[in-house]
């Protein structure tokens, strides 16, 4: 009789752990500012009204961090990879990769045209991938190295300027 409450009490933990987890609302990602970036634009070379188009993903041990971003159209996304092994970006569903492009991880890789959003390749320990979004919607992603990590990206439109 004891197994059977102790057997119980540890499926609504894990339950609730789950709902806490799967419920919690995705973080809008940081911009990076300029002086983020690799590369620093020379003083006077953006206009003051310049949005930074670029989000930062970190991959560790644990998987990807945030989880989730929020981007507007034409935003890039750079998940930099800071575990101890590669990682291998790539849309959703594994191990095809079709989501995004509608084409096969056979079909568009190498990717010439960054139209698939997908590495094609492990990115080693302190490298990076980036990939800009050009298409709205809610873009699942996993590493291909291990599946059971994962992430999403929502892609918004842009803002329309006023008339």
């Amino acid at each position: 009789m004891n197994k059977n409450v102790i057997g119980v009490v540890v499926v609504l933990v894990i339950g609730a752990g789950a709902w806490y987890v799967l419920s919690a609302t995705p973080a809008e990602a940081p911009a990076l500012q300029p002086s983020d970036s690799l590369q620093t634009p020379a003083a006077g070379s953006l206009p003051e009204t310049a949005v930074a188009t670029e989000v930062m993903v970190v991959y560790t041990d644990q998987g990807f961090s945030p989880g989730s971003v929020t981007i507007k159209q034409g935003q890039t996304v750079t998940w930099i990879n800071q575990s101890a092994g590669s990682m291998w970006v790539a849309s959703a569903a594994h191990p095809t990769h079709t989501a995004y492009s509608g084409t096969s991880l056979s079909e568009h890789c190498p990717d010439t045209t960054n139209a698939a959003f997908d590495a094609c390749a492990a990115t080693p320990p302190g490298e990076s991938f980036s990939f800009t979004f050009d298409k709205t919607g809610t873009w699942k992603y996993h590493d291909h190295t291990n599946a059971s990590r994962f992430g999403s990206v929502i892609v918004t439109a842009p803002a329309t300027e006023p008339i």
